[in-house]
């Protein structure tokens, strides 16, 4: 049996009971926090709260070599993520693997930032629409600094559908996480090299170690919260489409937005 949990947010507490039990059941525990990492704990933790030894694995590990799978031929695997355990495309992968190999599967969720940002935002989860990830700028064979289209596009086409966009930051071993403040840098960049209008007067939403006990909000228009000093990561970006006045109310007064978005609903 292998088994995927969902560790939620932020820190090891944010396991539910079913998950905990899981682990604890389990004969071998493996995690990958490359796709996402809870900020408020570390392995050690971890281990002294689920009373297991937690061993990491790399992306080679999950995407290119998982020899480990063998393991969960004859013993009960645990396979540990943040967030919710299948909100990653490289897990629905995994489990498509283990399942040709002849191993059952079985899914324990937990809270996923996916539905985290709706509430606290205020933002209706109904109303988003594709959402995105912006990697970090790379330098092409001739020096070039290249930096993807792809999320400005999304946003875009979300935009003009009246959507809101959720925006996914990048995890690199060598950079680090991506901060709000050099997202919507790039995409203010790459507005100004289509000269196009997507983010022109944009209202953008930074979020900040959500799950944590003060986790950090903060709407504004784009080109003035780039400057916002969010603190630590994890961060993750909302741009928000045609607003409902309650979510327009909810982001003046839970998000500490502009008063104009009030008024621009009306």
């Amino acid at each position: 049996m292998l088994t995927f949990i969902g560790l939620g947010l932020f820190d090891e507490y944010d396991i539910s009971l079913k998950g905990l039990e899981a682990i604890r059941e389990a004969d071998l525990v493996y995690a990958e926090f490359y796709t996402s990492c809870l900020m408020g704990t570390n392995p050690e933790k971890m281990e002294k709260l689920y009373g297991k030894k937690v061993h990491l694995l790399s992306r080679e590990d999950v995407e290119q070599q998982p020899d480990w799978l063998d393991e969960a031929k004859d013993k009960n695997v645990a396979f540990l993520t943040g967030g919710d355990t299948m909100v990653s495309t490289t897990h629905v992968d995994l489990r498509l693997r283990a399942e040709k190999l002849g191993i059952e599967t079985r899914l324990v969720h937990g809270a996923s930032i996916a539905s985290a940002v709706s509430g606290l935002t205020g933002l209706q989860n109904y109303r988003f629409g594709k959402s995105a990830s912006i990697p970090y700028p790379y330098e092409s064979r001739r020096g070039a600094r290249i930096i993807s289209e792809t999320p400005y596009d999304i946003i875009k086409q979300n935009s003009e559908l009246g959507l809101h966009t959720l925006v996914f930051l990048d995890i690199d071993k060598e950079k680090g996480y991506m901060t709000v403040n050099l997202a919507l840098e790039l995409l203010l960049e790459v507005e100004e090299k289509k000269g196009e209008k997507a983010m022109n007067r944009a209202v953008a939403v930074g979020i900040a170690r959500a799950g944590s006990e003060k986790p950090v909000v903060k709407a504004d228009y784009a080109e003035n919260l780039k400057d916002f000093d969010f603190g630590k990561p994890l961060h993750i970006l909302v741009v928000p489409g045609k607003l409902h006045f309650l979510e327009a109310e909810a982001l003046v007064k839970l998000a500490a937005g502009p008063e104009e978005l009030m008024e621009d609903i009306n």
